[in-house]
């Protein structure tokens, strides 16, 4: 009818500006996710400090009643935060990201499925609001004086768990919105939120460190959890102007002013409205099970990254909390690099697994050259760090975004796009396995030296590209599999 045309007309006259908010919006939302994951990384130093200087009792009373607003609450004379203030502290900070990880992947996979089946606003609203709740929660620990392992490790599960609603989201969002023309450099741009928001995390952590670490994690948590509103007010996650529908119910007969009444209208589908996959059924798609252990493999190298470069820094440079967090956010600043190159030749080659698999290849020397080139100097480390960061993400951008959304609406689903948000979820819930045992086996290894972390960090880089090559010989060869 001419209501409906007229419509559809006014309506779609806005979609480009409604491209543009949901690019803008769903980038600022995981920004935010991300922001306030990076917080516990920069308080590792801050947990256990160098105890070798330490107040005397008569200092900190002289100079109690002179406080400034950003004075500590608890004084330099606990030195380390107890229970990390033990010889085993490496692995005590590693089971904090263990738990938080653990339960990333282990709720990733059921979040994609759920997700699925509520209304995309809604559940990534409710996601982000109790995660900043929890995230809250681990910084008032040090407002109340909180030393109990049990309490940050339980905030930590609860926090990963919540934290599952956030990428499937996202993803369909901007999968439902932007088709696979130019999808590899729209999603290198849009995946750099990850490290944009590691290094807000990193400069907002990194403020208040030194004087009040609970803060580190208050104002992370309140800007999800503010995010989250914005997520519900402004958030559109599918246009769809066909389903504006309108129906003649009487049909007006000018000539002889007589309403003859009608039958209604019955709009007949050609086809039934898709169903959400299955898990299996996702699994069987060409390409998720190797994507998804390229992704473990690659996980696992950038988050021990992001969990440790920080105290890295700070033992091998002999830095302070905040200064080693600011160049930590240059390996950000190349994963930002890296992601858009990654996308740009992937649109030019057509091969996203070619692109990916080079990048791995390179990137495992360019780890060693790091693990060597870093205590030479400030100058090489900064260079080394802006070079791994491109190459260790880049392959992470490709994967969890450009290549998922390619695999979830893959020809074999016959259109049957409601499987995005299943894919991503099993893609990225298996790469949270290896997010998972990185930042773990790094607190691990690192008691008999860093070397063995970077060892560790090779060798699944080079398992990474592994992953690649079988998925490789399987597209070219069926026959053999």
């Amino acid at each position: 009818c001419w209501c409906h045309f007229t419509l559809f007309r006014f309506v779609d006259s806005f979609r480009p500006e409604y491209k543009a908010l949901t690019f803008i919006l769903t980038f600022l939302l995981y920004t935010s996710f991300h922001l306030s994951r990076k917080p516990i990384s920069i308080v590792k130093s801050e947990l256990h400090k160098n105890c070798t200087r330490v107040t005397q009792p008569g200092d900190v009373a002289s100079s109690s009643s002179q406080r400034s607003p950003l004075t500590p609450l608890h004084t330099s004379m606990d030195c380390s935060w107890k229970p990390f203030d033990k010889k085993n502290y490496k692995q005590l900070l590693g089971a904090m990201d263990y738990s938080f990880l653990c339960a990333y992947a282990v709720g990733m996979y059921l979040s994609g499925i759920i997700g699925e089946r509520l209304p995309i606003r809604l559940y990534l609203t409710v996601g982000m609001v109790t995660s900043g709740l929890f995230t809250c929660m681990f910084g008032l620990g040090y407002i109340y004086n909180i030393h109990n392992l049990g309490f940050y490790i339980f905030v930590q599960v609860l926090n990963g768990l919540v934290q599952t609603t956030g990428w499937p989201s996202v993803v369909t969002c901007i999968g439902n919105w932007f088709g696979k023309g130019r999808r590899g450099l729209i999603m290198g741009l849009w995946n750099s939120h990850t490290s944009v928001g590691n290094i807000l995390g990193s400069l907002i952590a990194g403020y208040w460190v030194s004087s009040n670490w609970g803060l580190s994690f208050i104002v992370p948590g309140i800007i999800i959890a503010a995010m989250g509103v914005v997520c519900y007010l402004f958030l559109i996650e599918l246009f769809d102007v066909f389903s504006l529908q309108c129906y003649d119910t009487e049909l007006l007969i000018p000539k002889l002013s007589v309403r003859v009444p009608v039958q209604p209208i019955v709009m007949v589908k050609s086809q039934a409205e898709p169903s959400a996959i299955s898990f299996m059924g996702a699994l069987r798609i060409p390409g998720v099970i190797e994507f998804s252990l390229c992704l473990l493999f690659a996980k696992l190298v950038s988050y021990t990254f992001l969990f440790w470069l920080p105290l890295y820094i700070t033992k091998a440079a002999h830095l302070n909390a905040k200064k080693a967090g600011d160049i930590s956010t240059l390996f950000d600043v190349g994963g930002i690099a890296g992601g858009i190159l990654a996308g740009v030749i992937s649109d030019k080659s057509g091969k996203s697994a070619t692109t990916c698999a080079f990048m791995l290849l390179l990137a495992a020397p360019t780890l060693y050259g790091f693990s060597m080139i870093s205590e030479l100097g400030m100058g090489p480390t900064i260079g080394m760090l802006l070079l791994c960061g491109g190459l260790v993400n880049g392959p992470y951008a490709l994967i969890t975004t450009a290549v998922s959304a390619d695999l979830g609406t893959h020809k074999s689903l016959k259109g049957n796009a409601r499987a995005l948000s299943t894919v991503t979820a099993i893609i990225d819930g298996t790469g949270s396995v290896g997010a998972a045992l990185g930042p773990l086996l790094a607190g691990l290894l690192s008691a008999d030296g860093w070397d063995q972390v970077f060892y560790m960090l090779m060798t699944a880089d080079f398992l990474a590209l592994l992953s690649f090559c079988a998925f490789t010989l399987a597209a070219s060869c069926p026959c053999l599999f």
